[in-house]
């Protein structure tokens, strides 16, 4: 009761809606799926509750020939399919603010009437001519939305209570040179002040605790460092294969997918040293300083630090489950990496000498993503124990999904007149302390947008250290086919080679 207690005491916090102002979201890529999914029953959930300021407004822009009344009535469907319960006052309210135009990402005189669209709108709603614009389109038009912004002068505001903010969805560029290629065109138009590139793992509330686990917490970041940790594992896991999404996989694999952007927010996290100051400034500076310190992996021997797999058929969950080249549009000779693992060193103070594995696949035993911090053996063995008793060592387990929370390892004796040792858990998750489940992604990072507030979001500089990571492995990759896939049964945990990767250095891989 006394945890419960100091949790909902320390739920009050600071109020979420200090920093609000009324705005307009304006939402390219309008009919597609992210909007209908994620987007729309995610700001209609924050009205709900309360979060969202009553001066506000969604404008929709697409190619598709919609209007307004359509929108609201697609919208409409989307929200009650993925919002939960909607009761229908609270829907009306919602869908007057709901606009929306048709026009082509690279047309200027469409961009013209969306300005125009933008001042009624922002005027009916009272949003003071400050504007969100999100690009939830494909990354093949972000240049001409983002080009189309400025010419028509709707990346600066007129006012001085007025702003402007750009929101780009990943993947940002797929590999060093196109992301670079990209921020310098946002560069043009928006200022990176302006600029939250979007990753919906840092919404996640388990991602944001890092660091708070770490630094409000005296016990733990004292041991943070190779003095006491052996190695960390980041794990993210899928036990679904790639469904119907067989046309961007075979662009992008397993290592584009998930490492540049998701994994290595992970590894940056847990990795930095702590900001001097808790903003999105200080943080972003500290994760920087965190990838500008990784090792390069020599070209000459990446199959000692990365190896890459490919899933065949299988059985996941009692279910027969198909190889990645039976399923639907994939080539049937596809090399296509849908497993990744990966080893990383730090070159700094604090982690000299301590290894990073990180892995990431498809089609696996099952759905999960965590971090593993494990401490290194004592240094003496006492209580009759020998070295070849299989005693783990002390690990913290972060659980990002499913049931996000915390759990420490550790050992005590168990009962009896003799000394046995025994390993237990300390758990402590989300839901069952909390009262249901933690907020989901987009509503945090949402509420962020709006209010200004960029620590969860990625800066240009931290894209372009992950792109520079990993650009070398995947173009070695690409030029050099694999020539044993599939190299894994759906269903298992990776290929052997995996396996092999972390045990040259005499560790193994955490069974989540």
């Amino acid at each position: 009761m006394q945890v419960v207690s100091q949790a909902a005491d320390l739920a009050k916090g600071t109020p979420v809606t200090r920093g609000l102002e009324g705005c307009a979201i304006v939402i390219f890529g309008a009919t597609g799926d992210l909007t209908r999914r994620m987007i729309v029953p995610a700001l209609f959930n924050l009205r709900q509750r309360g979060l969202l300021p009553d001066d506000f407004a969604i404008v929709g822009f697409s190619r598709s020939k919609w209007n307004t009344a359509v929108f609201r009535d697609e919208m409409g469907t989307a929200v009650r399919e993925f919002a939960g319960g909607v009761d229908r006052d609270s829907w009306e309210d919602f869908a007057q603010r709901l606009h929306y135009i048709s026009g082509n990402y690279g047309n200027r005189d469409d961009f013209q009437q969306l300005a125009a669209l933008l001042s009624r709108v922002s005027e009916e709603h009272n949003c003071g001519g400050r504007y969100v614009f999100y690009l939830s389109t494909p990354p093949s038009v972000y240049s001409d939305v983002i080009q189309q912004l400025g010419a028509v002068g709707l990346h600066q505001a007129e006012e001085s209570d007025s702003w402007r903010r750009v929101v780009i969805e990943k993947p940002f560029g797929r590999d060093l040179a196109t992301a670079q290629t990209l921020n310098a065109q946002i560069a043009n138009v928006f200022a990176e002040p302006q600029t939250y590139r979007i990753d919906h793992y840092l919404g996640k509330e388990t991602v944001q605790n890092i660091l708070v686990f770490r630094l409000a917490n005296h016990i733990f970041e004292p041991l943070w460092n190779r003095r006491y940790v052996d190695h960390v594992q980041i794990t993210a896991s899928e036990s679904i294969g790639i469904e119907h999404r067989a046309g961007y996989y075979e662009e992008s694999g397993a290592m584009r997918d998930m490492f540049q952007n998701h994994l290595l927010q992970l590894y940056s996290l847990v990795a930095m040293d702590p900001p001097v100051v808790f903003d999105a400034e200080a943080v972003a500076a500290e994760k920087i300083k965190a990838l500008r310190a990784t090792r390069p992996i020599p070209l000459t021997q990446i199959d000692q630090w990365a190896v890459r797999g490919q899933y065949g058929p299988g059985w996941v969950r009692g279910e027969y489950a198909k190889g990645y080249r039976e399923e639907e549009n994939t080539d049937p000779q596809s090399n296509r990496e849908t497993f990744a693992a990966l080893k990383l060193y730090i070159d700094n103070w604090r982690w000299e000498g301590v290894p990073f594995y990180l892995r990431s696949g498809k089609s696996m035993t099952k759905k999960v993503t965590e971090i593993a911090i494990q401490f290194k053996r004592v240094p003496h063995l006492l209580f009759g124990l020998t070295p070849a008793d299989t005693l783990n060592p002390n690990a913290i387990v972060i659980r990002v999904q499913p049931n996000e929370g915390f759990s420490l390892q550790f050992r005590v004796k168990s009962p009896g007149q003799t000394i046995r040792v025994h390993q237990v858990s300390m758990n402590f998750d989300y839901e069952s302390l909390f009262n249901g489940e933690a907020p989901p992604a987009y509503e945090t990072l949402l509420l962020d947008i709006m209010r200004g507030d960029r620590t969860l979001f990625a800066h240009s500089e931290w894209i372009e250290y992950a792109w520079g990571l990993i650009t070398p492995i995947i173009e070695a990759w690409e030029s050099s086919p694999a020539s044993n896939f599939p190299n894994y049964e759906a269903g298992s945990w990776g290929p052997p080679e995996a396996d092999a990767l972390i045990a040259m250095d005499g560790r193994s891989w955490r069974r989540p």
